[in-house]
C-alpha cells in the first residue's frame, strides 16, 4: 500500500513503511494508482516548473529533480513557453489556498510523483510486470479467462426452482425406471427375460411409450415408432420434408468421411437448392451460412439449417401433433388395450 502511494511518509520521499514513529498521510483518491491515470512527461515538467516558483525553502528541487527538469526543458524546448504558462497558472491557484490546505496538497502531489517518477534507486511500482504480461499473452490462458468470465455472466436459477424441476422430472420418469418400478412382464436387469426390451424396440408401441411422447419433442424423435407417427402427421399437413431433412442430416453425421461430400450434395439438391423437390423454409441467416459451408462440405454443413428446422417443428408442429386426433386415438387405444390385459 505504501509502495503504491496509498499512504506516504510526510517527511520522506522513499515510499516504505517504517516502524520508527514516522508520521504518514493518506493519499487523496484522485492520485490513487487504481484510477489508472498514467501521467505524461509534460505533466511532470509542469509540476517541476511550478515547484521552482513556490517557496524554495520548503519545495526546493532535489538534485535528481533538477536534472530531470533540465532534460525535459531540452526535450520540450519548442513548447516550453506553454508549459511555463501552465505552471504559472497552477502556482497562482495554489497561492489562493489556505496555508494548511496548500501544505497537504503539496505533500500529496509530491507523493504522487514519488510513485511515478521515483527517487533513483527505488523501484517504480507502476511499471508493467513483464512476467504477468507474458502470461496474459498466452492464448490458452486468455481463453480460460474469457470462458470463466462468460460463466459468471450466465443466468442463474434459484436452488429452490432447480430442486422443483428435478423433483418433477424424477416423478415423471419414475415408472420408466426399472430400479423404482417393476416393468411388465419382468425386470430384464434382475432376470434373464428380455421381453421388456423387445417390447420397447418393437414397432407396436405400448401405452407407456405413447404417453412418453408427450413429455417432450426429443422423446418423439428418439423413438422409431414415435418418428413414424410424427412423420405421418406431418404428411397430413404437407410438411414432412422438415422431418426428413432433419433425419437426413442426423444420418450424415454418422457416415464415414469418404461419403460425406456426396451426401451433402444430395441433401442440398433435395431440400435447399433452388427448385428443390422437397424444399424447406429456413431463415436467410441459416441459408447464407449453409451456402458458405458448401465450399468445404463436412458432417456439420447443415448445422444451422437443421437447428432452425428443429426449433420450427418443436414450437409449431409438435404441439399440434399432441392435440391431433391420430395421437389421441392412439393413446386411448393403448390405454384400453392395457386395461383389457389386466
Amino acid at each position: 500500500m505504501a509502495a503504491h502511494g496509498y499512504f506516504f511518509p510526510i517527511s520522506d520521499h522513499v515510499l516504505t513503511l517504517k516502524d520508527d514513529g514516522t508520521f504518514y498521510r493518506f493519499q487523496t483518491p484522485y492520485f490513487w494508482p487504481s484510477n489508472c491515470w498514467e501521467p505524461e512527461n509534460t505533466d511532470y515538467a509542469v509540476y517541476l516548473c511550478k515547484r521552482t516558483m513556490q517557496n524554495k525553502a520548503r519545495l526546493e528541487l532535489a538534485d535528481y529533480e533538477a536534472e530531470s527538469l533540465a532534460r525535459l526543458q531540452r526535450t520540450f524546448a519548442r513548447k516550453w513557453e506553454f508549459i511555463f504558462m501552465q505552471a504559472e497558472a497552477q502556482a497562482k491557484v495554489d497561492r489562493k489556498r489556505d496555508k494548511v490546505e496548500r501544505k497537504i496538497l503539496d505533500s500529496q502531489e509530491r507523493a504522487f510523483w514519488d510513485v511515478h517518477r521515483p527517487v533513483p534507486g527505488c523501484v517504480n511500482t507502476t511499471e508493467t510486470d513483464i512476467k504477468k504480461s507474458s502470461r496474459m499473452k498466452q492464448p490458452h490462458k486468455t481463453r480460460k479467462i474469457q470462458f470463466w468470465q462468460a460463466q459468471l455472466e450466465r443466468h442463474r436459477l434459484k436452488m429452490s426452482k432447480v430442486a422443483d424441476s428435478l423433483i418433477g422430472y424424477s416423478e415423471q420418469y419414475t415408472e420408466y425406471d426399472p430400479c423404482f418400478t417393476t416393468p411388465e412382464p419382468s425386470n430384464p436387469w434382475s432376470s434373464d427375460d428380455t421381453t421388456c426390451w423387445e417390447l420397447e424396440a418393437s414397432k407396436e408401441p405400448g401405452q407407456q411409450r405413447v404417453r412418453r411422447w408427450g413429455f417432450g419433442f426429443n422423446e418423439v424423435l428418439k423413438d422409431p415408432a414415435g418418428r413414424e407417427q410424427f412423420l405421418k402427421f406431418l404428411e397430413s399437413e404437407f410438411s414432412s420434408e422438415n422431418l426428413r431433412f432433419w433425419l437426413a442430416v442426423q444420418e450424415l453425421k454418422k457416415r464415414p468421411i469418404r461419403d460425406v461430400a456426396t451426401l451433402v450434395q444430395n441433401i442440398w439438391q433435395e431440400f435447399l437448392a433452388p427448385g428443390a423437390q422437397s424444399a424447406i423454409n429456413v431463415d436467410s441467416k441459416s441459408y447464407a451460412k449453409t451456402t458458405e459451408n458448401l465450399k468445404d462440405p463436412g458432417r456439420y454443413t447443415f448445422e444451422d439449417a437443421q437447428e432452425h428446422i428443429y426449433k420450427l417443428m418443436k414450437s409449431d408442429s409438435y404441439s399440434r401433433f399432441l392435440r391431433s386426433t391420430s395421437y389421441q386415438e392412439l393413446l386411448q387405444a393403448k390405454k384400453k388395450k392395457s386395461k383389457n390385459l389386466f
